[in-house]
């Protein structure tokens, strides 16, 4: 099963593409990891559009049967909440329009899937995230490895419901 994940952003999105195995054993293997960036004096329009395009891309080359998309949590800074509002507006909008299933998880849940600790640092999800893909080095930058966790977060899930 093909899983995209998805760590949302106007300026930046995460993605992460995995393929998940359920045999004896779960295997994990990374396809394609990185972001979605847009230029920071462009219209909000316009960098919306760039990432529903580059998602159109994602789906069509990878086929997902499944997209985990990160939930909105609470904010500190209410600044950010709308863009990135926005941008999750267009990525569920986008990857619903390509009939990909789509669950959502907190920072919380997609941390405890791959380190068992919801308050897990930055550094610590990468780690994990490079070792349970077996990756020959950290995955950067940091919203291409949380992509990735909730990527992993769907597999786990996954795996009860089959």
């Amino acid at each position: 099963m093909i899983i995209l994940g998805i760590d949302p952003g106007t300026a930046t999105t995460g993605f992460g593409v995995i393929d998940y195995t359920q045999t004896a054993q779960q295997q994990l293997s990374c396809l394609k990891y990185g972001t979605i960036d847009t230029p920071a004096g462009m219209d909000t329009a316009d960098r919306l559009c760039i990432l529903h395009d580059e998602l159109l891309n994602l789906i069509s080359e990878y086929r997902p049967q499944m997209a985990a998309v990160e939930s909105l949590y609470f904010f500190k800074n209410v600044k950010t909440v709308m863009p990135v509002s926005q941008a999750r507006g267009v990525i569920l909008l986008t990857i619903n329009k390509k009939k990909v299933p789509i669950v959502e998880y907190t920072p919380l849940q997609a941390k405890t899937a791959v380190t068992g600790y919801g308050r897990a640092t930055k550094n610590q999800v990468q780690q994990m995230v490079k070792n349970l893909l077996q990756l020959e080095k950290i995955p950067k930058p940091d919203d291409a490895a949380d992509a990735l966790a909730l990527a992993i977060c769907c597999a786990n899930h996954t795996r009860f419901k089959i």
